[in-house]
């Protein structure tokens, strides 16, 4: 039971979501939907169109709203895009105002901060609001990054994934920093208790998440492809599925993944729900992504005992200590994370013992139910000084 500061009873929590899509963010939302529900409190969840993950929020004990409402999308960063969005974005703040003037939630919590809108219509209906940042963007034009950071100011609280992402946002206000609560992410364990992995004469490797030139699975396919050329027998699941606009880079992975040197060693199977088995089934995850705020891919490997090669990319050094719960090399560098696997091929032990050590580190660092306590105390300080005032 919630204590006296922790409960939300009587209180209702309105998410703004960008998508039905179930990928980390949204995964992530799915935990805090649970903390508002366990601590009492009624959880909606307002959408701009049906899908997949509404069944699982209402699984959680919450309920779905489909709300017509933009989202700035990776294709719209730029200074022209940001301009051609602000009719929509005004036709949008006035339409969001109007709907929570009428439905009169306690707190607004924004799952992104690609949400600017739902900030600003909250602060013209004198809801108070708490955005989520899962993003820690430090590669675009600092004009880029103004726009997308300074709609923050109007939030009354952060929610911040990782030190990377705080950093990220500090860099551009560090006026953000007083309203910043870093409440690292809470990850379910498999729901059996896993088992150390059983090597075959073929080394099975999996990249989990979405195929974009972010995530990078290519470079995954050359490090596979590097030790295949050196007589290796390694093959590799690229298990998730395309970003809508990226067809293009799916297709040039499966090219890549026909060519004789990764011919039968690839898999595609798409989007992986549950991920456990897919996880199970392998010997080692790669994790090579260029930019990665946290990283729930990592820690779902650490919590199924398996090791974990990763970029030293932002979030993965919140997650992996080098050498002690996995090992990590430079980001875009196939030879190095090649080089890195053949560690693990070579040192069964190095492997077993690395999976050990991260799995613990995981479970006492990254457990839904200390996500869970975090968030209730965020959205119960924004209540109380709601009602002071």
């Amino acid at each position: 039971m919630p204590t006296a500061e922790q409960s939300l009873s009587g209180v209702t929590v309105l998410v703004a979501n960008p998508s039905p899509d179930v990928y980390g963010s949204d995964l992530q939302m799915l935990e805090s939907l649970s903390a508002v529900v366990g601590a009492g409190g009624r959880a909606v969840v307002a959408m701009p169109h049906d899908g997949p993950l509404a069944a699982m929020i209402r699984e959680r004990g919450a309920e779905v709203e489909i709300v017509d409402f933009p989202v700035v999308r990776r294709a719209n960063q730029s200074v022209r895009a940001f301009a051609e969005l602000a009719w929509s974005a005004a036709s949008a703040t006035a339409r969001l105002t109007t709907y929570l003037r009428r439905t009169r939630p306690d707190v607004l919590y924004v799952n992104t901060v690609t949400l600017p809108w739902w900030l600003a219509a909250a602060r013209l209906s004198r809801t108070p609001s708490v955005c989520h940042v899962h993003e820690a963007e430090n590669t675009d034009s600092m004009v880029v990054r103004r726009l997308l950071v300074t709609p923050l100011r109007l939030a009354d609280a952060l929610l911040v994934i990782s030190r990377a992402a705080l950093s990220a946002l500090t860099d551009v206000d560090e006026g953000l920093r007083a309203r910043a609560n870093l409440v690292y992410n809470g990850v379910p364990e498999p729901d059996e208790d896993p088992r150390p992995a059983t090597r075959g004469a073929r080394l099975r490797t999996i990249v989990v998440g979405r195929l974009s030139p972010r995530k990078a699975p290519h470079v995954a396919l050359e490090a596979v492809a590097e030790l295949r050329r050196e007589g290796h027998d390694v093959s590799v699941e690229l298990a998730g599925s395309v970003y809508p606009g990226y067809e293009w880079y799916e297709a040039e992975l499966r090219e890549r993944a026909g060519q004789p040197d990764l011919e039968g060693a690839v898999e595609l199977p798409g989007y992986c729900k549950p991920i456990w088995p897919h996880l199970t089934a392998a010997d080692v995850v790669l994790a090579p992504s260029l930019r990665e705020p946290f990283g729930n891919a990592v820690v779902e490997a650490q919590l199924s005992l398996r090791p974990v090669v990763a970029s030293r990319a932002l979030g993965h050094l919140e997650s992996i200590t080098d050498g002690e719960t996995g090992l990590l090399v430079e980001p875009d560098d196939a030879p190095a994370m090649a080089a890195a696997l053949r560690r693990l091929v070579e040192d069964e032990a190095l492997a077993t013992r690395l999976a050990e050590q991260a799995r613990r580190h995981a479970l006492d660092h990254f457990s839904p139910a200390r996500y869970q306590r975090e968030v209730v105390a965020v959205l119960a300080r924004l209540v109380a000084r709601s009602k002071r005032r």
